[in-house]
C-alpha cells in the first residue's frame, strides 16, 4: 500500500506537467479526500513559505462555485491542498461514464466553472493549471473549481515574491481563461483538442506560441448552434487579442446564449428589457423636444409638418410608435397591423399625446459618457441615411415614411446596444477588425457582426430589436421586415409588400455599410450589394447613384437603362449592369470612378420626408 504522509494513496486522477491529482483515504478524518500537490516541489524554504501563504489565503477565498478547501500542508518537500472527495467527481470522470452532454448542459457546467474562476481572479488569485480534473461536478450538477494556487511557478530564494507573484497573477489569469475554452472545445466535441489530454500542452503547439489552430469541427457528437460554436472558437481563436481576456467577459457570452437558449426571455434580452423599463430606449435629442413642447405654434401646424419634426427625433419617433401601438392592443384592435406611418401615428395620439412622449424620454446624453454619446450619434446619423437611402431607392407608390422607419428599426439592436451596452458595441466592433496578417495567413478573414454579437453577447444583434419590436406590440409583419437580409443569403424575388419593403431596406443598410468602409474597399462593397439586389428590385446602377447623390445632376447619359425599363423585365443586362460587358468600358469606368470618390456622406439630423408617397395610409406593408 503506498502513502503519503499519514494519507492512502488509491488512485490518481489526473497528472499533468504542473500538478497531480489523487484520490487519497484520511484514516485520522475516517473519509476519502482529493489531494493536489505540484508536479515540482518549492526549490527553497522562501518558496515554501510563499506557496503555503497563497495556499492558505485560496483557502479563505468562499464561493459557492470554489471547491472548499479541508487542509493545506505539507510532506516533507512537498505541499498540498486537500478537497472533500464528497464534493463530486472531476470531469474526465464524468466524460468516462456517460454520453457526451448536450450543449445546454455543457454550457451551464463551463458558466458555473467561470463563475468561480472569475471569483477567485478578482481576490488575486489564479489556477495556473487549469485541466478537466479541475472541474468537479456534484451529484446535482454543481460544478466546483479545484486546484487553485496548486501550481505556482518556481522563482530563485532571491525574488521578491510579493513583486512576481502579482505579475504572474495578471499573466495566468488570461491563460485560465483560454484552458476553460479548450475544456467547452472538449466537451463540444467529445475528444481533446490537439489529442492532448494535458491543455497546457495543447496552449504550447497553438498559435501563437505553436504553429496549431483549435477550431471546432462539424463533426461533433450533438448539433451546435452557430452562437455558441463562435463563443467557443472566440475563446481558442488563433489571434490572442481576439480571445477572451477575462473570465467574466467569457461567462457574459456563454451565459447569454445559455439562458437565451434555455427561455425565450433571458440573458441579454432580459437585462436590455430591465434597462428599457427603467432608462428607456434611447435619449432625445433636446432641440427636437424644444420644438415640439411649443404647442402653442404647433397646433396651428399641418400634420405633415409635425411628423417631419418628430421624424428628426430618433427617440421620440419609436417612442410615438409604441405609444400608438400598445394602445391599440389593449383596446383590442385586431385588423390593420402595426402602424408605421408618423402623421397617423400623431393623428391618433393627438399633439397632447406627442408632449407627453417628449417629456417622459431623458435628454441627451442620457448616462452616456461624451466618447459614448458621440459613438451613438455617429451611429444614428448612419442610420438616417440608410433611411434616406431607401426612400430614394423605394418602389412608386410606397409611403416615404414607412421605408424610412422600417430602416431604422432594422438597425434597432445596434442602436439600443450601442445605448444601453456601449462597451459590448466596442467589443463587436474590435472583433470584426480584420485580425494581423501573417506569413500562412495574408489575408485573414475578420468576424462577421452576427458572430462577433453571439461571440460577445451569446445572441445576435437582430434578436435584440425583434425581441423589443415584439415587446412595443409591432405585430408579426413589422416582425418579418425587421429582419435585414442575411449578408450571406441569396437575394431573391419579393412575394408581397412586406417583401418588398424589407429587401428595399436591408439594400438601402448595406449600402450606407458599403458607404463606411476604408476608401479602398468602398468602390467593391457598393458594387456587391448592388448586384445582390439589382435584379430582385428592378434596380441599376443608375438608381444606385442616384440615391447615394441626390443632389448630383443626373446624367442620364451615363445609364443605359432607368427604374421604369428595368422593372417591366428587360434584358438582363439591363437590370444588372455591373456584370462583365453589361456597360460600355468609359461609361463604366466614370461611374466608378464617381463611386470610389464618394466619402461616407455626413447627413443632417432630419428623418424621413413626410411628404413622400401616399403618407396617409397605415400600417406596415400596405403603404401603396
Amino acid at each position: 500500500m503506498r502513502r503519503f504522509g499519514r494519507f492512502e494513496l488509491r488512485a490518481l486522477l489526473s497528472k499533468s506537467a504542473r500538478s497531480m491529482l489523487w484520490l487519497v483515504f484520511d484514516a485520522r478524518l475516517g473519509q476519502e479526500l482529493i489531494l493536489c500537490l505540484p508536479r515540482t516541489a518549492p526549490n527553497s524554504p522562501e518558496a515554501m513559505s510563499h506557496w503555503l501563504k497563497m495556499a492558505n489565503g485560496v483557502s479563505r477565498v468562499q464561493h459557492p462555485n470554489l471547491a472548499h478547501v479541508i487542509e493545506v500542508g505539507q510532506v516533507e518537500q512537498w505541499p498540498y491542498i486537500a478537497y472533500d472527495r464528497a464534493l463530486g467527481e472531476t470531469l474526465d470522470e464524468r466524460l468516462a461514464r456517460q454520453a457526451v452532454p448536450v450543449p445546454l448542459e455543457a454550457a451551464d457546467w463551463v458558466c458555473q466553472f467561470l463563475e468561480g474562476l472569475a471569483f477567485a481572479h478578482e481576490a488575486g488569485h489564479a489556477h495556473r493549471d487549469i485541466q478537466c480534473a479541475s472541474l468537479i461536478i456534484s451529484s446535482t450538477n454543481q460544478v466546483r473549481v479545484l486546484g487553485l494556487e496548486v501550481a505556482q511557478e518556481v522563482f530563485p530564494a532571491s525574488a521578491d515574491f510579493n513583486t512576481v507573484t502579482r505579475r504572474a497573477v495578471r499573466e495566468s489569469a488570461e491563460e485560465d481563461v483560454l484552458c476553460v475554452g479548450l475544456i467547452l472545445h472538449r466537451i463540444l466535441s467529445g475528444r481533446p483538442a490537439l489529442d492532448r489530454a494535458d491543455l497546457q500542452a495543447a496552449v504550447q503547439e497553438m498559435q501563437p506560441l505553436g504553429r496549431e489552430l483549435v477550431r471546432m469541427g462539424w463533426e461533433t457528437p450533438n448539433p451546435i448552434p452557430d452562437p455558441l460554436r463562435a463563443i467557443c472558437n472566440r475563446a481558442t481563436d488563433r489571434q490572442a487579442r481576439q480571445r477572451y481576456h477575462m473570465a467574466r467577459s467569457f461567462l457574459r457570452a456563454l451565459d447569454g446564449w445559455r439562458t437565451a437558449a434555455g427561455q425565450d426571455q433571458g440573458g441579454p434580452i432580459a437585462l436590455l428589457m430591465d434597462k428599457l423599463q427603467r432608462i428607456g430606449h434611447l435619449p432625445s435629442t433636446s432641440t427636437a423636444l424644444q420644438r415640439v413642447g411649443q404647442s402653442s405654434a404647433m397646433e396651428r401646424q399641418h400634420a405633415s409638418a409635425l411628423s417631419g419634426l418628430v421624424l428628426q427625433d430618433m427617440a421620440l419617433s419609436l417612442e410615438l410608435l409604441r405609444r400608438v401601438n400598445n394602445s391599440l392592443k389593449q383596446n383590442g384592435s385586431a385588423g390593420g397591423g402595426a402602424v408605421l406611418n408618423m402623421q397617423r401615428a400623431i393623428a391618433m395620439i393627438g399633439l397632447e399625446g406627442v408632449q407627453q412622449a417628449a417629456r417622459a424620454l431623458k435628454p441627451w446624453p442620457g448616462p452616456l459618457s461624451p466618447v459614448q454619446a458621440e459613438m451613438l450619434k455617429s451611429l444614428m446619423k448612419r442610420v438616417q441615411h440608410a433611411g434616406q437611402i431607401a426612400q430614394a431607392l423605394r418602389p412608386a407608390g410606397y409611403d416615404g415614411e414607412v421605408v424610412y422607419l422600417i430602416t431604422v428599426m432594422q438597425n434597432l439592436g445596434r442602436l439600443l446596444l450601442q445605448y444601453h451596452f456601449p462597451d459590448d458595441a466596442q467589443q463587436i466592433r474590435q472583433l470584426m477588425l480584420p485580425p494581423e496578417p501573417t506569413a500562412e495567413f495574408p489575408h485573414p478573414a475578420s468576424l462577421s457582426e452576427q458572430a462577433a454579437a453571439f461571440a460577445v453577447l451569446g445572441c445576435d444583434l437582430d434578436s435584440l430589436g425583434a425581441a423589443v419590436a415584439r415587446h412595443w406590440s409591432l405585430g408579426d409583419e413589422l416582425l418579418h421586415m425587421i429582419r435585414r437580409q442575411s449578408p450571406d443569403a441569396p437575394v431573391r424575388h419579393s412575394e408581397g409588400d412586406a417583401d418588398l419593403l424589407r429587401l428595399t431596406c436591408s439594400f438601402a443598410n448595406e449600402l450606407e455599410d458599403a458607404l463606411n468602409l476604408p476608401e479602398s474597399k468602398r468602390q467593391a462593397g457598393i458594387e456587391i450589394a448592388t448586384r445582390r439586389y439589382a435584379r430582385p428590385l428592378g434596380l441599376g446602377l443608375r438608381d444606385v447613384y442616384n440615391a447615394l447623390n441626390p443632389e448630383a445632376p443626373k446624367a442620364a447619359e451615363d445609364f443605359p437603362q432607368d427604374r421604369a425599363e428595368a422593372a417591366r423585365g428587360k434584358p438582363q443586362e439591363s437590370v444588372d449592369p455591373l456584370q462583365p460587358g453589361a456597360i460600355a468600358a468609359p461609361k463604366a469606368s466614370a461611374l466608378r470612378s464617381r463611386l470610389a470618390a464618394m466619402a461616407p456622406p455626413n447627413p443632417g439630423s432630419g428623418g424621413g420626408n413626410g411628404n413622400s408617397g401616399n403618407t396617409g395610409n397605415s400600417g406596415s406593408g400596405g403603404s401603396r
